[in-house]
């Protein structure tokens, strides 16, 4: 059986399971590490993990509507996605030209890895450009040409030449001339007795003379336990910002690529998964882990789990808008996207921690419904941020275009800003700085920042 198969069947044995929780708890960590170990995870790592994961398990409670060991599932979840390096990453260069330097150990299908960035971020509207200072293996040379010249996309190398960083430091003068909005620059790799530390050496003299905007490190999903010391010893000469996994293709144990994100401390950008140039995408951390834990096949779970991920997020706005007195159409906006699946409003606000004032509002006017969700949601995705931010900037011409953005009245407008009001003045009843730093339990607040 396959790593990521055997975690959904330790997931769905654990949610169906019969016995008493700490019990389970204790042998799902126990075939948790089997698996990690199994899956070439460092084992250092797989301590602390479920060190970390058993602590919580046993020591935090679950918040009201989810069962105890729905909320271990989502306890493994989130520190799964933690491992795995959080959020999702942003992809895009951060300026323009941008300088991407690959590294990696032969056999890891860094130019294949070349290819597929340029393609990538040829269709994003950016003008890739592609660079090889592989002297060591003759076909790369070909190889990226050739990629080059089916993407369209400019090229240099130097087939005759044995110094890579004087080729890279001519290929990257002539990528920026040409107006290269990112410069892709493949590197040699070696394996073997002695290669290695030539190999590392190498790419610190490149990395000193090209001075890359962002080093990323390419690393085969079947390497295995050796990730973690080449991981460290690349970090050690040049240090890397970001890694690439390829052969991710749903049957490699990935154990290896998961130590080497954690001996960088660099995130995860790419996988691949195929060896086409189109077989490459961003790396999702939640949508990796919501696989390998088979929450695909546990629907009503993950459905939860977002629920839970939206009243933690409308929780810290009302609290946040309680603290400062302040509340926007964009709180407005969040709040009205959860009701669905967290229900009143009043509900809600007693899920803020030491939160338990009787609302000083009717219940009725808190009401939205079904009809008015949508109508409202479409009413403020045709204002601007201005008046999402400051909606009592909006006056009549301004409501009157709305209306006609969103193809509603202008008193449906109007009766958003209503709902708006009834907010706002809830907000100022509930906010009192003694009120607050009792239920919140600070010491000190200013609430006029």
């Amino acid at each position: 059986m396959s790593y990521l198969g055997r975690l959904k069947d330790l997931i769905s044995d654990f949610v169906r399971g019969k016995g008493p929780y700490e019990e389970s708890v204790n042998e799902f960590i126990k075939e948790l590490q089997k698996e990690l170990i199994k899956a070439d995870v460092n084992l250092k790592l797989v301590i602390e993990l479920t060190k970390n994961i058993k602590e919580q398990a046993l020591k935090s409670e679950p918040p009201p509507g989810i069962l105890r060991r729905e909320w271990f599932v989502k306890i493994v979840y989130d520190n799964l996605v933690k491992f795995f390096g959080g959020e999702v990453v942003d992809v895009l260069p951060k300026k323009i030209p941008w300088v991407l330097m690959l590294v990696g150990i032969q056999g890891s299908g860094k130019t294949t890895t070349a290819g597929k960035l340029a393609y990538y971020y040829k269709k994003l509207g950016y003008k890739p450009c592609l660079i090889t200072t592989d002297t060591y293996r003759p076909a790369a040379y070909d190889q990226l040409k050739q990629i080059a010249e089916k993407l369209n996309v400019p090229f240099y190398g130097e087939k005759d030449s044995d110094n890579p960083v004087e080729i890279g430091v001519r290929g990257l003068s002539k990528a920026l001339k040409e107006g290269c909005s990112l410069v892709i620059i493949d590197t040699a790799g070696r394996h073997g007795y002695g290669e290695e530390e030539r190999l590392l050496t190498e790419m610190e003299e490149l990395a000193k003379a090209l001075k890359p905007d962002e080093i990323m490190l390419v690393i085969d999903a079947y390497i295995g336990q050796k990730a973690y010391d080449i991981a460290r010893r690349f970090h050690e000469k040049t240090p890397v910002g970001s890694i690439f996994v390829t052969k991710l293709d749903g049957t490699a144990k990935g154990g290896g690529a998961l130590s080497a994100v954690a001996a960088t401390g660099a995130r995860i950008k790419f996988v691949g998964d195929g060896e086409k140039l189109e077989d490459i995408e961003p790396f999702n951390p939640k949508k990796f882990v919501a696989r390998l834990l088979g929450l695909g096949d546990l629907e009503t779970l993950l459905e939860k789990f977002r629920a839970l991920e939206e009243s933690e997020e409308v929780q810290k706005r009302l609290e946040k808008a309680i603290l400062t007195g302040k509340l926007t159409l964009r709180d407005v906006y969040a709040q009205i996207k959860s009701l669905r699946r967290l229900g009143p409003l009043r509900k809600v606000l007693q899920m803020i921690p030491g939160f338990s004032m009787p609302i000083p509002i009717d219940d009725e006017k808190l009401q939205i419904s079904e009809k008015n969700m949508e109508k409202w949601l479409h009413i403020m995705d045709s204002m601007t941020y201005d008046e999402l931010d400051h909606p009592t900037i909006i006056d009549k011409s301004r409501i009157n275009r709305i209306a006609r953005g969103a193809g509603v009245s202008p008193n449906d407008v109007k009766e958003l800003l209503q709902y708006y009001e009834t907010l706002v003045k809830m907000v100022k009843t509930l906010r009192s700085k003694k009120d607050i730093l009792k239920r919140f339990g600070l010491k000190d607040v200013s609430l006029e920042q």
